[in-house]
């Protein structure tokens, strides 16, 4: 079992009191509503670093690991998930380790500081977990590139600073499907989309927050400097860089998890039938030990992935295996706090429906359950023939 470091317990520590205090209650009020994260919760988390956990101390950052960022990852979502999503469009925005010296002085800075968050566009109509067979292409024109095609799944795209996407620089052949995408960075205006993209939200079923679009490019022109790493290198890039983004989807499963559990306790210790809390009642019991003993379990598994990763280590099964875990563990104790809390559950009176809600994604985003088992599956057993 991981015992944290003084240090690390301070970090939790911090991030818990934060969150309490700062992120439950404007959870509460307004992903009832469907409102976006207030600008004056971000510079709160710009303030404690959040957004440069993961950046290295010459460009601002805190210049921490893995660990630590599942830590803070974990307390924010058990307030409110889209605020453990929002401190990775700083730290956890793929691509900014490819980034050249001159563009990393130019953003991460910035990035550090809160100050230029990112959206990544990368999935499409068409295509999801398979990156390979992305279609939208970026032509060279001069010294630019034009951007034409569509995306989806784009969190936050209004409300970047810049966007991270994802393009085609040669042929979608069965030769070339892994070689040939390239990926670029978009400046853009907070509140607005680049010149040549248009979109519209996509109506979601939770994940609050902030809007996630789907974009249409139309010879969007960015300048080739705006390339980040080799061309033709982003379809390597996005999946190198997919273990912190799944040990991360984990930390929030886990929190979210959490905070079904400790909303049930508190909603079985004051509900009354029969002469008696329903906490006294050995079903309850029972079911709140279980949901507890698969928290855990789950955090101590992230605990070891987070340590392979800061380690140095590959670990692209481990951090399968915990995002598969951790999520679909999530989705069972924010169903079974529901149950505990009975019809007020199915209210938006409280706020189990939310961790619900919220958990249902982890299973979707960041590659499905399906996909982890996939790649777990094919280390152990090898690839399928066909």
């Amino acid at each position: 079992m991981t015992i944290l470091s003084e240090e690390r317990r301070l970090i939790q520590e911090t991030a818990r009191e934060f969150t309490m205090r700062e992120v439950l209650p404007v959870a509460n009020r307004l992903d009832p509503e469907q409102g976006d994260i207030p600008m004056a919760l971000r510079e709160k988390m710009a303030e404690l670093g959040y957004f440069g956990i993961l950046m290295p101390e010459e460009y601002g950052g805190l210049g921490l690991g893995a660990f630590e960022y599942c830590l803070v990852a974990e307390e924010l979502s058990r307030g409110w998930m889209s605020v453990a999503s929002i401190m990775a469009r700083g730290n956890g925005m793929i691509g900014w380790e490819q980034m050249s010296e001159e563009q990393k002085r130019q953003y991460l800075p910035r990035i550090a500081r809160g100050e230029f968050l990112g959206a990544f566009a990368m999935s499409e109509p068409g295509t999801g977990s398979d990156i390979s067979g992305l279609s939208c292409r970026a032509v060279k024109d001069g010294d630019s590139y034009l951007i034409t095609g569509n995306k989806y799944w784009c969190t936050f795209a209004d409300g970047a600073d810049y966007l991270m996407v994802m393009a085609r620089t040669a042929p979608l052949t069965p030769e070339r499907r892994y070689n040939g995408i390239s990926m670029f960075i978009i400046p853009k205006k907070r509140g607005e989309l680049p010149p040549g993209v248009s979109g519209a939200p996509i109506p979601k079923i939770g994940y609050f927050g902030f809007k996630t679009w789907e974009l249409a490019f139309d010879n969007c022109r960015v300048p080739a400097e705006n390339l980040v790493g080799e061309e033709g290198k982003g379809f390597f890039y996005a999946t190198r860089g997919l273990e912190i983004p799944r040990v991360h989807t984990a930390a929030r499963s886990i929190g979210l998890a959490r905070g079904g559990l400790e909303d049930a306790i508190k909603y079985a210790k004051e509900r009354v039938q029969f002469g008696n809390p329903i906490s006294e009642f050995q079903a309850i019991r029972f079911k709140i030990a279980h949901m507890a003993a698969e928290i855990e379990a789950s955090r101590q598994l992230m605990y070891h992935v987070c340590e392979q990763i800061d380690d140095g280590g590959r670990c692209d099964v481990e951090a399968a295996m915990v995002k598969y875990l951790a999520a679909e563990m999530s989705e069972r104790v924010t169903s079974d706090a529901l149950q505990i809390h009975g019809g007020a559950g199915y209210t938006k009176l409280y706020a189990v429906e939310r961790y619900w809600r919220d958990a249902r994604l982890t299973k979707i985003f960041e590659g499905t359950s399906e996909i982890q088992l996939r790649i777990i599956s094919d280390r152990l057993l090898g690839k399928p023939s066909k």
